[in-house]
């Protein structure tokens, strides 16, 4: 069966709302003048940047899922580092440009998560991240097998591991809080797991649904401030802030 990122009886990708606006450099903009990121992309359309401390965020969409992929740069190294090479290896080696990556990201098994993975990673000679538990089906054998608790560094950024069972066995989420420094504002990468309005899919698995929604409490809300910023593997961001007085609607609801 195709799996779904999204749940049954909402709109396309869940959307309750969106988060509010923020910041970011735009590096060919001269002066570097500030620009409003929202992190609205389309499949066809421009990657939106968004500058942090010790870290540059760009995102895209591409594929026919409208998949979000997210390409990380050290501001103090110049390393990059993908989060899930979905599709369309033109666009994301474009992205790249001549900058080498040193490392690309699965969040989880779902095809539509890695069908430029094998393109991305031959042509730049990258290492590659998955959880062990979602390392099987993908035609990459993972350099690096990543766990809860682990850490993924981008140069001198690091990238917290969050292993969230339910959607797929092996979900990982990645949290970057710039050591300390957005500490009120961390930037959390979800995979499939969290969208605008809910948890992913669980294809009406009590079991796995459970496991999920005790994962995001758990290892997500009861850890992270309001100010999280979530990026989503598919369609708009949102703030767990946001998301929080409706999770136990989503418990009750059962999806």
């Amino acid at each position: 069966m195709t799996p779904a990122a999204f749940r049954p009886k909402l709109p396309k990708w869940a959307i309750r709302g969106r988060a509010g606006p923020a910041v970011r450099w735009c590096d060919s903009c001269e002066g570097r003048r500030n620009m409003t990121y929202t992190g609205d992309v389309t499949v066809g359309g421009p990657a939106d940047t968004r500058e942090l401390p010790g870290l540059t965020i760009t995102k895209v969409s591409v594929g026919p899922m409208d998949n979000n992929a997210y390409l990380l740069r050290c501001t103090g190294t110049g390393e990059l580092l993908l989060i899930d090479a979905a599709n369309d290896a033109d666009t994301l080696l474009e992205l790249i440009g001549d900058i080498p990556l040193a490392t690309i990201v699965t969040t989880h098994q779902h095809w539509d998560h890695w069908q430029a993975l094998q393109a991305v990673q031959q042509a730049t000679g990258a290492k590659t991240a998955a959880h062990p538990e979602d390392a099987g089906p993908l035609l990459v054998t993972p350099t690096d097998l990543v766990r809860h608790g682990d850490t993924i560094s981008v140069g001198d950024a690091e990238l917290s591991v969050i292993h969230l069972r339910g959607h797929t066995p092996g979900s990982v989420a990645l949290c970057y809080d710039a050591g300390g420094a957005l500490a009120d504002q961390p930037q959390l990468f979800t995979g499939d797991s969290l969208f605008p309005g809910g948890p992913g899919n669980t294809e009406h698995d009590p079991k796995r649904f459970g496991q999920l929604m005790d994962d995001l409490e758990a290892r997500v809300f009861a850890e992270l401030p309001d100010g999280t910023w979530v990026y989503p593997g598919h369609g708009k961001d949102t703030t767990l802030g946001v998301e929080r007085p409706h999770v136990p609607e989503w418990r009750e609801r059962g999806w």
